[in-house]
């Protein structure tokens, strides 16, 4: 009895969120239970999708502020060639080895290690980037100098925030919308 009191008590240590498209369509991820963690909703990655197009074969992604994983794993379900996923918080890098390893690890590259530390240190470049950081701390200033380090020819960004955003340095805003609270952007130089 006190088991099942206890999962209904906390039931965001059991939460799931599905894979909306691609090869791992339907697939279900689970959440870490983490303060400030907030998985991207269905409704707003079909919307990135359809903006992107479902494919995205050869593609190399960047998912900055992972959290729940599920923008990175989307990336690999539409056929990304590799997508490096960085978070820095030990539970939820923990949850994201666990759910990677349901799935092609070829493909998915986790790095714990904080953000900026990774866009100042990295001699990568990428296709797509996706930043979805914790809100209210500046994070989406502070990464933006570092964007033309990080990037392929015709990289694109796609930004959640607290807010509406019309650009982030060179990378204008070409797409939005708006899920409750949620302002997301697609944005290309």
């Amino acid at each position: 009895m006190r088991a099942i009191q206890w999962q209904t008590a906390h039931p965001s240590s059991m939460s799931r969120i599905r894979i909306t498209g691609g090869a791992w369509r339907s697939r279900l991820i689970r959440v870490a239970d983490t303060p400030g963690l907030r998985p991207t909703p269905d409704r707003v990655r079909e919307t990135l999708f359809n903006w992107l197009g479902q494919d995205l074969s050869g593609w190399h992604c960047l998912d900055l502020f992972a959290g729940s994983g599920i923008l990175g794993f989307e990336c690999a379900s539409r056929g990304a060639a590799e997508v490096v996923l960085i978070e820095r918080d030990r539970g939820a890098f923990h949850r994201l080895e666990e759910n990677a390893a349901l799935f092609d690890g070829e493909r998915l590259r986790l790095i714990r290690a904080d953000a900026l530390e990774f866009a100042t240190q990295s001699a990568e470049t990428f296709d797509l980037l996706l930043l979805d950081p914790p809100y209210r701390q500046g994070w989406l200033e502070r990464v933006m100098p570092l964007l033309p380090r990080l990037a392929r020819p015709g990289m694109r960004v796609y930004a959640e925030a607290e807010r509406r955003i019309d650009a982030l340095g060179e990378w204008k805003t070409v797409k939005r919308g708006q899920a409750g609270q949620v302002f997301y952007h697609l944005l290309e130089r």
